[in-house]
């Protein structure tokens, strides 16, 4: 095994999602997290991965033949107009609005975009107002 870099400590350590169009989620995703500057890491046969979050076709390994079903995950956005940015990609790429940017009620300062992705997953991106981190991210080498 290679040495690889993970960058950790955010909310949830993965997510792994089974679609039905593996090629049509790739485009989805590849184009909403580079609205978020999250990068592609990588690709293989039946899947491909960033950060994460693992995107697989239902004939994969870890899939054992079974879509997941409909699930909300939320990505981190760095302002609003990431978040704008986010919806505009979205749409673009074959999702389908499930809420415009926008505040929302949850608490002060949420500014959040919500849309379908191609396999009917509610996908949103949230600014969560101005904050401060003692860190972007954990960094894991192994």
């Amino acid at each position: 095994m290679d040495t690889q870099e993970l960058h950790r400590g955010r909310l949830f350590d993965h997510i792994q999602l089974v679609v039905r169009d593996l090629p049509a989620s790739q485009a989805f995703y590849t184009a909403v997290l580079a609205s978020l500057n999250v990068p592609l890491g990588g690709t293989g046969d039946g899947y491909f991965w960033a950060d994460e979050l693992f995107v697989s076709a239902a004939d994969s390994p870890a899939a054992l033949g079974q879509l997941t079903g409909r699930h909300h995950l939320a990505f981190q956005a760095q302002d609003v107009a990431m978040v704008q940015a986010f919806h505009q990609a979205a749409l673009a790429h074959g999702g389908q609005d499930n809420g415009p940017p926008g505040e929302r009620a949850y608490h002060p300062g949420y500014y959040a975009a919500f849309v379908l992705d191609p396999d009917g997953n509610n996908i949103e991106a949230v600014y969560h107002g101005q904050a401060t981190r003692s860190a972007g991210s954990v960094r894991i080498t192994f």
